[in-house]
């Protein structure tokens, strides 16, 4: 990326989000704008970098296109991480995954449009793919979606694919698999640690889910690196590959932990997508980045934390 240019971070106070402001901070990358309404994203998680001349924090929502206009003037690159981010709260407020998702995506690349941003990067979701006709997932296969939130990155795509190609403004695509790390929330590997810690029973819903996990460093990596390549208006697959047993996790939490945890199987959630590996072909040549070969490889860092 150019170095000095300005980059708006928008969800820069979220779980992915600020990791990758992080990485921007340490690699001396430029002028930082977080956007954030923070209603999912922590102050905590960009404290950090309070009083740092490089990083601007912004609270404000992306549904407020005058606001966002003007953060985004002057950028260079925008990551769009903002978001309803989750599945579940996707189908109980559906209104809310759509207009963060979809209203909020269009008002993104309308501002990068009026200010011919270098580029944006586009946070989209395995979920777009919705149940797999088979495994590993490959870029071509049909999207749809299983839930809301599915359907709000797939419609949120095909704006990103609009402005890339007739409205000429560049926008990479990364279908995110199971992302975690530290300063998750919410979500199944922080739930399951927090309940072993404890010595709580850890809650498993249906049991026969087979799960892409990605750790935080590599989807950092990810999202720099398709700022910089020639992958525009091509959708990659941004995960380890292998679909990891929900049952597996779960013990594999416990063994770690030293707990003595069991697993409490409750009926499955129908709106849950049941398995799914990607393929990272386009991953590894595109990007030229290798998945490890043990997927849950972060969980030690996430236990000592």
């Amino acid at each position: 990326m150019e170095k000095g240019a300005k980059i708006v971070v928008t969800g820069g106070a979220g779980f992915i989000g600020s990791h990758l402001v992080d990485r921007l901070v340490h690699d001396q990358a430029g002028e930082i704008m977080v956007y954030d309404n923070f209603s999912r994203g922590l102050e905590s998680n960009v404290k950090q970098h309070v009083g740092n001349p490089q990083v601007q924090v912004m609270q404000a929502d992306l549904l407020d296109y005058p606001n966002l206009e003007k953060s985004c003037a002057g950028a260079k690159y925008i990551f769009h991480l903002g978001a309803q981010s989750n599945v579940m709260g996707s189908v109980q407020d559906p209104d809310s995954s759509f207009r963060n998702n979809v209203n909020g995506t269009l008002n993104v690349l309308k501002a990068a449009q009026y200010h011919q941003v270098q580029r944006v990067v586009f946070t989209s979701s395995r979920e777009v793919y919705g149940e797999a006709r088979s495994l590993p997932v490959e870029e071509t296969h049909p999207t749809g979606g299983k839930n809301h939130y599915g359907a709000s990155k797939a419609a949120g795509e095909i704006y990103c694919q609009l402005f890339s190609g007739e409205l000429n403004t560049p926008v990479s695509i990364l279908r995110l698999a199971n992302v975690y790390g530290e300063r998750d929330y919410g979500r199944v590997i922080p739930l399951w640690i927090g309940q072993a810690v404890k010595g709580e029973n850890l809650t498993v819903y249906g049991g026969k889910q087979e799960i892409d996990f990605i750790w935080i460093d590599i989807v950092v990596e990810a999202l720099l690196r398709a700022a910089e390549y020639d992958v525009v208006g091509c959708p990659i697959n941004i995960g380890s590959g292998q679909g990891t047993s929900i049952l597996d996790l779960g013990r594999r939490i416990i063994e770690i932990s030293g707990s003595k945890s069991k697993l409490d199987i409750l009926p499955a959630r129908s709106a849950e997508v049941v398995r799914f590996a990607a393929h990272n072909g386009r991953m590894r040549s595109l990007l030229n980045l290798q998945p490890p070969d043990d997927p849950l490889y972060g969980l030690y860092r996430m236990m000592a934390a």
